[in-house]
């Protein structure tokens, strides 16, 4: 005779008494889905690595700036751990925003023929985007001497950028206006795509203490002026009395706009660049002569939000907090440098 006892086993009745009797049981649903999961989770992984790989290419034709940063042990550089200015430049919000400093910086008919006429931009252009990250990288999470290194290259590069704009005004990158047009083009865009584009977005408080805190790397360079605020700084962008449209513009933009990437990649910069240029005021949008595609700020934070799913933030404000000791965040890191405790430890330059 058979029948189950009350844990469900099947038993059978024998002279000897019961016996457990084995049993098939049919395989659960999460048996059968198992393959499938790990088939779904490789292919994210593939898609992660893909887009991870194809994004740092863009930025990979210039030495990293920190390569030796955690030989300076307890530098602070010039923002220090609590800037605003590392979460927000470390986040890939950021990347739109220096495709929109790029657009700003090309409505000023000086600023831009400098580019034209003494840029190598058509010839290397990830060579030039690389050496603008770098410096960026450098001045915003360097420790002391790699920010020194960095504004004084710029200012080597800039002492034979010289000549006359299209419109007949001389120019001299050296200028404390134009240095300005150009630093404060780039703060003014980190704090709009991080407005617009951030999962971080900066309370007006915040938004003061970054535009002060890159007030700082400004000064280094000798630019003037340097709002204060970010409401004086969005104003001083708008409201500047010398940008206009040039041919020279028309050149950058037209590159801007078609650069000669891999269509993989231009698909994806693309998306970017439009999101950029929707959050351009209107009057740099009628000089510019671009009008962003309807739906670009959805398909930018679709894009910015992939950047960060694959990305996380940069792994240089991982590596700075570290140098100086400061907890590392977890959860926002995906490419966390390994930290070497003992060179921080000791500080070692060598």
């Amino acid at each position: 005779m058979n029948y189950e006892n009350d844990q469900g086993l099947q038993l059978r009745s024998t002279g000897k008494g019961p016996r457990r009797q084995p049993i098939r049981l049919a395989p659960s649903r999460m048996t059968l889905l198992r393959p499938i999961q790990r088939r779904f989770e490789t292919l994210i992984d593939s898609a992660r690595a893909s887009l991870t790989r194809a994004t740092l290419s863009l930025f990979q034709h210039a030495p990293y700036p920190l390569e030796h940063t955690l030989d300076y042990a307890g530098d602070p550089g010039l923002l220090g751990p609590d800037a605003v200015s590392w979460r927000v430049i470390a986040d890939p919000a950021a990347f739109v925003g220096g495709l929109r400093g790029l657009l700003i910086q090309a409505a000023h008919p000086e600023v831009v023929a400098g580019v034209d006429q003494h840029s190598h931009y058509r010839d290397d252009p990830l060579g030039r985007l690389s050496r603008t990250s770098a410096y960026v990288t450098a001045t915003t999470f360097g420790a002391r001497p790699e920010v020194e290194e960095a504004v004084a290259r710029v200012r080597r590069s800039h002492r034979a950028v010289r000549g006359e704009s299209s419109r007949g005004v001389r120019y001299d990158a050296r200028d404390p206006g134009y240095a300005a047009w150009v630093h404060n083009a780039l703060t003014d865009s980190f704090l709009t795509t991080n407005r617009y584009y951030s999962d971080y977005p900066l309370t007006t408080v915040e938004a003061d203490r970054l535009v002060k805190e890159q007030t700082v790397i400004g000064a280094l360079l000798g630019a003037a002026p340097l709002p204060s605020t970010a409401a004086e700084l969005s104003s001083w962008i708008t409201d500047h009395p010398e940008i206009d449209s040039s041919p020279e513009m028309t050149k950058v933009v037209d590159f801007l706009t078609a650069p000669p990437l891999s269509p993989a990649i231009k698909l994806g910069y693309v998306v970017l660049l439009e999101a950029a240029a929707a959050t351009l005021p209107d009057r740099l949008l009628q000089i510019l002569d671009l009008k962003p595609k309807p739906g670009a700020r959805i398909a930018g934070r679709v894009a910015v939000n992939r950047l960060r799913w694959a990305l996380g933030y940069s792994p240089s404000w991982a590596l700075a907090l570290q140098r100086v000791g400061a907890d590392v965040p977890g959860g926002l890191f995906r490419r966390v440098p390994e930290r070497d405790h003992d060179r921080v430890a000791r500080g070692s330059h060598g």
